[in-house]
């Protein structure tokens, strides 16, 4: 088997050498979503330059975008005729936004995206961009891409890109799919269905993708951004470079392999596993082994099955099942394939019975209160072990169980103020064996007269021209729910349209909202720790003498500037809300913010304040590498510390001890994405962002 998998990683290696020696370290065999998120990281890690859309995309469009058979000339997209509106192609000098000029046409439409792709980031992404002659694109504006036949124009409530162009679309709304995720969905600027693709692809894209195959014209753009220019990107587009990865990812009618790898005559299938045995038998998990398959090319995977059920697949020829049943009886059987996807019959089938369970899990310890209301408190304790695995805690008030929870932490509601409670804990497993209950822990109740808010403004910022940003914090311990909130601008004492926030904000984590038009020089800081990009429109345009309310559920809770007021308060300036400040105000009180000069950016990402972290952690605890395509992240501290990693919607997904010899935590269980990390010590705490690619 090593053999046979070595020999493949050659082929595929001198395949894609061939043409493509990009994307070695990229595993080409994966198929569906895996494929697809492969190949995002790969695209996202390789886009170093990020141009700015004047003179950045002028620039490159100059140059990518020549006509092959005239180099003074530019083609035109959606264009087909020999002159006018309609031209295929202008004089590439003739750039600009007047009546025979051709300007930048964003295929995918900037107002379609959500949020707007504004000017910067997606929205000076030079794959999507394209020459278009000012007024047949602004007969386009942002009409979703529909169906249509022959030359381009106005479809049923839709835009046909033409014949010719379709292709080049298609594989354009690709690429800022997986460069820009769910900014940039397909059906959010095609009108398609979603019904045969395992995400937001539309067979619309699918069709197109196929029906125009692949340009040289396309090829020229690609091998020019992966080129060390000063208006290259430095990444590629995918689906230009092999459009058969469209089809591996979202399936549909087969696209030209132009690797040949997975299209070939290759219709002969792997011969069918055999020797299979099970070993290393628990409660829960059984390993199997079995003798390597042969195949004419070469097997790439193999997929395992208990019962008929997939459980996972494997380059290897051993395999460690779990999620089974205890004292449960299982038929384990492999099947091989190949890279063209040819699978051979399942193997005669290894039987085997899971042991029983009969032991409870150990007993949660370290039961400590916190975020203590007058009507609530959080519990959070450390996991338990078992033989099997820990499914629930259930946790007791006062002897009588309150409730049960999945993780590791339990908010407790509905208390009486300044009273008293006596807190336990138990772990039970998947077949409801039982731990004793944790040594008690008692808790009071506040009177009620100093309850934390939810939310509120960590930081301001009021720079040059737009760069402008606002930071929320949430310092407790629970994810919140921003769907009841939004944000409005004051101007001239009257309040204006509100932003209606959406989606999650983990425990110790903010939020922060960009003006999408911020300058090229700030990326690196407000762009990389925006959550929300807002296009050149309120509230994100604020200009020291607006005022910017927190809403929650149509009431102001928080304030920056005072109320009503006319005043310029605060100009070119950044506002950072003091430690000590725990909770919103309605009345604006400056002695609560620190003002720092224009453009100062280095605290957004994080707020640190005395209810959850001691000013010295930041310099005493860090972690790296971060973002990470790793399975490893390292810290660095001179103290012993407890980290939690959570996911976006607030769950606990890890947690370890870091000591100075015990210095990292293994996140191979881990998908790609955002995380927080939560380091604690004593009863202080910092919260920071993860990026796994």
């Amino acid at each position: 088997m090593k053999k046979k998998l070595l020999l493949l990683s050659l082929f595929l290696t001198f395949v894609v050498s061939a043409q493509e020696s990009y994307y070695n370290g990229v595993d080409l065999t994966a198929e569906g979503l895996e494929l697809k998120n492969n190949l995002s990281a790969k695209t996202i890690s390789a886009h170093t330059n990020f141009l700015s859309y004047t003179p950045g995309v002028w620039d490159a469009l100059k140059v990518t975008d020549l006509n092959p058979e005239n180099s003074s000339e530019v083609l035109l997209v959606y264009g087909y005729a020999a002159s006018g509106a309609t031209a295929r192609s202008r004089n590439k000098d003739l750039n600009g936004g007047g009546q025979g000029d051709w300007n930048r046409e964003h295929t995918y439409a900037r107002s379609l995206g959500s949020p707007n792709l504004g000017d910067t980031g997606p929205g000076a992404d030079a794959h999507h961009l394209r020459p278009s002659d000012v007024s047949y694109n602004s007969q386009r504006g942002n009409l979703k891409f529909a169906n249509g036949s022959g030359n381009s124009g106005s479809v049923s409530g839709g835009w046909y890109p033409g014949d010719e162009w379709k292709g080049d679309v298609a594989r354009m709304m690709m690429y800022m799919y997986i460069r820009y995720g769910d900014q940039c969905k397909p059906n959010g600027v095609g009108l398609g269905s979603t019904a045969s693709t395992p995400d937001d692809m539309i067979d619309l894209f699918l069709e197109w993708n196929v029906e125009d195959p692949v340009s040289d014209f396309e090829r020229q753009r690609n091998t020019y951004h992966e080129s060390n220019q000063s208006s290259s990107q430095g990444n590629r587009n995918p689906f230009i470079d092999n459009a058969y990865l469209a089809t591996r990812i979202w399936g549909g009618n087969p696209a030209a392999d132009s690797w040949g790898i997975y299209t070939s005559n290759d219709n002969e299938a792997p011969t069918v596993p055999t020797n299979v045995t099970v070993s290393n038998i628990t409660t829960s998990t059984m390993s199997v082994s079995w003798n390597v398959s042969t195949d004419n090319i070469a097997v790439t995977k193999y997929e395992v099955y208990a019962n008929g059920a997939l459980n996972g697949e494997t380059e290897n020829t051993n395999y460690t099942i779990t999620g089974l049943n205890s004292n449960a009886a299982y038929a384990i059987t492999v099947l091989a394939k190949d890279i063209a996807n040819n699978k051979s019959a399942q193997s005669a089938a290894a039987n085997g019975t899971t042991l029983a369970d009969n032991s409870a899990p150990s007993v949660p310890t370290d039961v400590t209160v916190s975020s203590i209301t007058g009507t609530s408190f959080k519990v959070t304790w450390t996991a338990s072990s078992d033989n099997t695995g820990v499914t629930a805690y259930d946790v007791f008030i006062d002897g009588s169980l309150n409730g049960s929870s999945a993780n590791t932490t339990y908010s407790v509601t509905g208390l009486t103020a300044s009273t008293s409670y006596s807190i336990r804990v138990s772990a039970k497993d998947k077949v409801n064996n039982t731990s004793s209950q944790s040594t008690a822990v008692t808790a009071t109740t506040t009177d009620g007269s100093n309850n934390i808010i939810e939310l509120f403004f960590s930081e301001y910022v009021e720079g040059s021209s737009y760069n402008k940003a606002l930071e929320i914090a949430n310092i407790t311990e629970n994810a919140i729910d921003l769907s009841a909130y939004s944000i409005q601008r004051q101007s001239r004492g009257n309040w204006e349209t509100p932003l209606v926030l959406s989606g999650i904000i983990a425990a110790g984590d903010v939020y922060v909202i960009i003006n999408s038009g911020v300058g090229d020089a700030i990326e690196p800081t407000l762009l990389a720790e925006a959550d929300l990009q807002i296009a050149n429109s309120t509230p994100m345009t604020f200009n020291g003498d607006d005022r910017i309310g927190l809403f929650k559920n149509d009431v102001l809770i928080d304030i920056i500037g005072d109320l009503n007021g006319t005043t310029t308060f605060a100009e070119n300036v950044t506002l950072r809300r003091k430690n000590s400040i725990t909770k919103p105000n309605t009345t604006y009180t400056a002695s609560e913010w620190d003002e720092f000069s224009q453009n100062t950016f280095d605290g957004i990402g994080f707020h640190r304040n005395t209810a959850s972290v001691s000013a010295y952690l930041m310099d005493t605890i860090t972690f790296y590498p971060n973002p990470t395509n790793g399975n490893i992240i390292y810290f660095k501290t001179n103290e012993n510390t407890t980290v939690t990693i959570y996911n976006v919607l607030g769950q606990l997904v890890k947690s370890a001890k870091i000591t100075e010899s015990k210095n990292s935590i293994d996140i191979s269980d881990l998908s790609k994405g955002v995380f927080i990390i939560k380091m604690n010590i004593d009863k202080s705490y910092i919260s920071k962002k993860l990026l796994r690619n």
